[in-house]
């Protein structure tokens, strides 16, 4: 369990005020001069040994991503943080925006001078409005304290930054269909390569990074690199924001030791399982587009990158959503399906039209109105469909299907037999 003096985000909860004066006494802006004065490529490297993997869901090695970026590009380098938490069951950032800001803005001001960007835009899902207002009016209290813009702490580099709301599309979280939308475009996903270090905002090297990501890097420069991977596994290092919901006594957001148990979790943070931990029926680990895995693996189960991997699930965005016996699984898996077809950017064929034939299938197996057949069709349409489109949403739409089927596909094609899946 980790201790309150290795915690990152001390105000995860609002206790104390958002403002800088307050923001100073939680450590924030504790001479940033004398980080930056050691360069860019001891900020890298510090990046690289910490192991920090990317907080946003695809957990990729931070440092590395940095590296990719060219420093004597004759356009200008771009960081872009993505705010866009639109993930059903994900609620870290929002706390750390309206809460801890000047952690993510001091984060800013490392990151960009460490991929020597100039820039920095932040930009946030439309529906935080009151979070993108506490992010302006902190931003606001920085340029006035001479903490970024023009000479930026006084270390000779200059910083703008600037937010940008979404219009409330879940597509926008997706890298490349956030650097569209920054442009003004249609929030469509790009193809890759081009890689957006190679030609991302305006056609200039960009890296786009997830705010829990950004918002730590200044502790992590501070404590060292050996301090933040001393917590969690090799490879799964650090401390992780976990959101808790669903079916327990106590939904929470919580900051962990990366590799904890998920039930020591669940037990310790959220206050257990409703009904006890015997009535737990399935766990999605890790937002909504990660595979359900059911109470047996969630006995034993760590809360990180490769041990999620290894039960065919993932950590995601680390959003724990908890569903105990009294849960429809079929309804609440048709739920998501819906949510994805819904939120389909409609480029990509297999995601546009797959999307809505999953759903269809999933409503008529709810209802009770099914076969073994049709369950054996909808799993080929989520193969059709997986790896077969410019962006992981189609991804993130089938795994879900799977992981329902994989676990409990015995029980549903049982209850059909027996009808009682009728209301």
């Amino acid at each position: 369990m980790l201790n309150n003096k290795d915690k990152i985000f001390t105000n995860l909860y609002g206790l104390e005020s958002f403002e800088l004066k307050m923001a100073y006494t939680r450590g924030d802006w504790d001479n940033t001069k004398a980080l930056m004065a050691k360069g860019p490529d001891w900020i890298i490297d510090e990046i690289k040994n910490s192991q920090l993997r990317g907080r946003g869901g695809a957990g990729f090695p931070t440092g590395l991503k940095w590296s990719f970026m060219p420093r004597d590009s004759i356009k200008n380098n771009y960081l872009v943080v993505n705010a866009d938490e639109s993930e059903p069951g994900t609620c870290k950032d929002r706390d750390m925006i309206r809460n801890d800001p000047q952690k993510l803005i001091e984060g800013c001001l490392l990151a960009s001078y460490a991929m020597q960007a100039h820039n920095c835009y932040i930009y946030i899902r439309g529906e935080y409005y009151n979070e993108s207002v506490v992010l302006e009016k902190a931003i606001a209290e920085a340029y006035d304290a001479g903490l970024i813009g023009k000479n930026a702490c006084g270390s000779g580099w200059d910083l703008d930054i600037y937010v940008h709301r979404g219009a409330g599309a879940y597509i926008c979280g997706e890298e490349t269909a956030l650097l569209e939308s920054l442009e003004g475009k249609k929030g469509q996903p790009r193809l890759k390569p081009p890689f957006p270090a190679n030609k991302g905002l305006y056609g200039s090297p960009t890296t786009v990074n997830n705010v829990e990501t950004i918002a730590v890097i200044p502790t992590i420069l501070r404590r060292g690199a050996s301090w933040f991977s001393s917590f969690g596994r090799e490879k799964n290092t650090g401390t992780k924001v976990f959101c808790i919901s669903g079916h327990v006594n106590n939904p929470c957001n919580v900051e962990e030791e990366m590799s904890i148990p998920l039930k020591e979790l669940i037990d310790k943070h959220a206050g257990g399982v409703r009904g006890g931990w015997d009535n737990l029926k399935a766990i999605i680990p890790g937002g909504s587009s990660v595979p359900m895995i059911p109470k047996n693996i969630c006995d034993d189960v760590l809360m990180d990158f490769d041990s999620l991997s290894a039960v065919k699930s993932g950590l995601g965005t680390a959003a724990v959503i908890v569903m105990d016996q009294s849960t429809d699984l079929v309804k609440a898996i048709a739920r998501i399906a819906y949510f994805y077809k819904h939120e389909s950017c409609g480029q990509c064929t297999p995601c546009r039209e797959g999307t809505g034939w999953m759903w269809r299938i999933l409503e008529k197996i709810a209802a009770g109105d099914s076969s073994s057949a049709e369950i054996d069709k909808l799993l080929d349409v989520t193969k059709q469909i997986e790896g077969h489109t410019i962006c992981a949403l189609g991804d993130a739409a089938a795994w879900p299907i799977q992981g329902l089927f994989r676990h409990f596909r015995d029980e549903i094609e049982e209850r059909l037999k027996k009808g009682s899946f009728a209301a």
